[in-house]
């Protein structure tokens, strides 16, 4: 896979991370009240090899994912309405596993962590009413199966899993490009209504949408 410029931004990580490297697996829990503040917990996992060619004599400019507290503490610093309440990591035979909870004060704190650049999710609506919308991978990625291979051997034990509480009930769809609801991915698990949803999504299905991924919630 083609090599991307060491600038990513923690604050776009707990989505769009996954569009950079096949190696990893990320989890993201939303819980907010009729106030709009509430609090995010996000947790990934990093495959050691990848974490290791970032510390490789020479690579570590393309070591861009944040594996310590310093690194979260750096960005939420920067991001007003954000604040870091708890942070881990730890490890296990393949992979370091990072978990980071975060309280924000409103809604568009938190849309300013999850993304900062705005590119790739939008919200619109207050805490009573309203929509996030979230960009997992782009349409128009070019068919290779040699390449779809190694995607698969290296991701298959990864997944993306995203979930939001609400103050009432809510929804969520899982879209392509199309704004097709994508309910039959194999592997998927989504609770698509209630106070609670979610959805589980196998990184390779969401690396290998050609029609694009994306998630939408609405309350």
């Amino acid at each position: 896979m083609k090599k991307n410029k060491p600038n990513i931004q923690l604050a776009a990580l707990c989505f769009f991370l996954l569009i950079f490297s096949s190696c990893f697996g990320v989890s993201v829990d939303i819980a907010f009240d009729q106030k709009g503040s509430g609090d995010v917990t996000l947790e990934y996992q990093i495959s050691k090899a990848l974490d290791a060619l970032g510390k490789l004599d020479g690579n570590e400019r393309w070591n861009t994912i944040p594996v310590g507290k310093a690194d979260f503490e750096r960005t939420i610093d920067r991001l007003p309405g954000m604040k870091l309440t708890s942070f881990s990591s730890k490890e296990d035979n393949k992979d370091l596993i990072i978990k980071a909870k975060m309280e924000f004060e409103d809604l568009n704190s938190l849309m300013s962590f999850m993304d900062a650049s705005g590119l790739r999710s939008s919200f619109s609506g207050d805490a009573r009413s309203g929509r996030i919308f979230f960009t997992l991978n782009e349409a128009g990625a070019k068919s290779d199966p040699a390449l779809e291979k190694l995607i698969a051997d290296i991701s298959e034990a990864y997944s993306v899993k995203i979930s939001m509480s609400f103050p009432n009930n809510g929804n969520l769809k899982i879209t392509n490009s199309q704004g097709r609801v994508l309910a039959d991915m194999p592997g998927s698990v989504i609770n698509p209504s209630g106070k609670k949803v979610s959805c589980s999504l196998p990184l390779y299905g969401v690396l290998s949408a050609v029609e694009g991924i994306n998630a939408e919630f609405q309350w």
